[in-house]
């Protein structure tokens, strides 16, 4: 209770003085005096933190204009604030594509980037994928599944540690049946008993795999903890050993370290100086686990080398955002901060691009690289692209698969009232300012993701085709057994586009 009074004397004072009339009687004179709902209150509250920490707030209208109230007489809360929250992401528009920044083709009324979250004791999506996901656990079957025609459906992936995993099911097996009947891509009826089967407690199915092996399972949801690498390799190839890493996530560095630390050992040991990244399926996480990645490929005589910077809006920069200081800064364990005699809030933070100016900092014994391959897709996003745009200006880089996703920008959440915003509050660019991949990044080679077979089958289409650029073959491109990479895919992928910025430094 006293939250939420302090976050309505907070609201009620910035509108009272700024926006709203009121009504009272000094001196005789009569003023309008309209109390304004919660409703109206958050819809004010989402335009007026927009316009001063959105990453575009300079193409934002004023209030007057905007008139965030005019949504009230809508739905339910929730559709309201999406609906006034993606309005208010279709006004920067991206002069190179004529298009907003945060237009997404295919999702009519839902932005590329800007999300708004009911708070239900820590339940709500992105809770659950920072608190449990993105920190090395789930709770689900851990796999997915394409349909790549009309009669056959392939496993898509499967989480390292999962029930599926445990069970044996891998990549490029074949779905065969779910509850004893066989199943086919073309049936709705069977679309319909998968996804139903994915969100059941038990999930009884039948696959066979690439020696056409058939194993009859029923898995049973349960909490596991997740492996985030997908499989890793040193391969032997024509022109020298070379490293593979599929990597699903960039979880807590508490989940990824040791992993990754184990992989890039392996690596080091045999002197590889070509190594391919498969981020084809990994939609990003926390930016300090995607640095440490990056640290482990450089050489360390890039050491103190700028990476990156985080590039937040002027009014941000210059300390001037001051609806910030109605977010209390919380420490690890969630209390309040002392600062300065008072309680520390966002206002506190250094936003300048001194501040958030990043550098490289050695990880490992691995000084061999010389090119780095990454696989790529439509679900490679976020920190998956940090890393490529980062290592680009430093090293030889090549893409392969299908375009990314495009989401050079990153956020912290708001709190307002009972709802949590995440809109852009940075955009990340490299060493050479390189950073505007709003529309994805265009690969080297487009090659279809090739689901038939497992992470690290050297004749899966995309790392077939890194192994031929890497060899001199003659061959740098393979074409793949999947027709499309737009097809029906079932069950869920990884976890959605993010880019999680943790690392705070207060204003000295």
């Amino acid at each position: 209770m006293m939250k939420q009074l302090k976050w309505g004397f907070a609201l009620c004072y910035l509108f009272t003085t700024a926006l709203t009339a009121c009504k009272d009687y000094s001196e005789g004179v009569e003023v309008d005096t309209y109390e304004p709902s919660r409703t109206e209150l958050t819809l004010d509250s989402i335009f007026l933190y927009a316009k001063e920490i959105y990453f575009w707030n300079d193409q934002l209208p004023t209030y007057e204009d905007f008139a965030p109230r005019a949504y009230a007489a809508s739905t339910d809360d929730l559709s309201i604030f999406e609906e006034e929250l993606y309005d208010i992401t279709q006004f920067a528009i991206n002069s190179e594509t004529g298009r907003p920044y945060e237009y997404r083709q295919g999702y009519a009324g839902t932005p590329k980037y800007s999300f708004i979250e009911e708070n239900e004791s820590n339940t709500s999506a992105f809770a659950v994928l920072q608190s449990s996901y993105l920190d090395g656990t789930d709770d689900d079957y851990g796999f997915a599944l394409t349909a790549i025609a009309a009669n056959e459906i392939r496993v898509r992936y499967v989480v390292t540690g999962s029930t599926a995993y445990k069970a044996g099911i891998r990549r490029g097996d074949i779905l065969i049946a779910v509850g004893g009947e066989e199943v086919r891509a073309d049936s709705n009826a069977d679309i319909t008993r998968i996804n139903s089967a994915f969100d059941g407690d038990t999930f009884e199915l039948t696959v066979m795999d690439q020696d056409s092996v058939v194993l009859n399972t029923t898995l049973v949801r349960s909490t596991y903890t997740i492996n985030p690498v997908f499989k890793d390799s040193v391969l032997e190839t024509s022109a020298g050993k070379v490293g593979y890493l599929a990597y699903s996530t960039f979880s807590s560095l508490s989940n990824s370290q040791d992993v990754l630390d184990e992989v890039f050992a392996e690596f080091a040991a045999a002197n590889i100086k070509d190594v391919v990244i498969d981020l084809r399926y990994n939609g990003g996480g926390y930016i300090a686990t995607a640095d440490y990645l990056i640290n482990q490929i450089i050489p360390s005589s890039l050491n103190n080398r700028d990476m990156y910077v985080e590039r937040y809006n002027e009014l941000m920069q210059g300390g001037d955002a001051t609806i910030l200081e109605n977010q209390l800064l919380k420490d690890a364990n969630g209390d309040n901060i002392d600062y300065r005699g008072r309680y520390a809030n966002y206002n506190d933070l250094d936003y300048s691009e001194d501040g958030n100016t990043f550098t490289f900092s050695k990880e490992g014994d691995l000084e061999t690289i010389e090119n780095v391959y990454v696989i790529i897709s439509d679900a490679t996003a976020s920190a998956s692209e940090l890393v490529i745009n980062t290592l680009k200006p430093y090293l030889n880089v090549i893409l392969i698969g299908t375009t990314s996703y495009g989401k050079p920008v990153g956020f912290f959440g708001i709190e307002i009232d009972d709802y949590t915003m995440y809109i852009p509050n940075f955009q990340t660019v490299n060493s050479d300012e390189e950073g505007d991949y709003f529309d994805g990044m265009v690969p080297d080679f487009e090659i279809n993701d090739d689901v038939t077979r497992d992470f690290g089958d050297t004749e899966e289409s995309c790392l077939a085709t890194a192994i031929a650029i890497i060899t001199g073959d003659g061959t740098t491109a393979r074409s793949s057994s999947t027709s499309s990479y737009s097809l029906l895919h079932l069950g869920n992928m990884p976890h959605t586009a993010v880019m999680i910025e943790h690392r705070r430094t207060l204003k000295q």
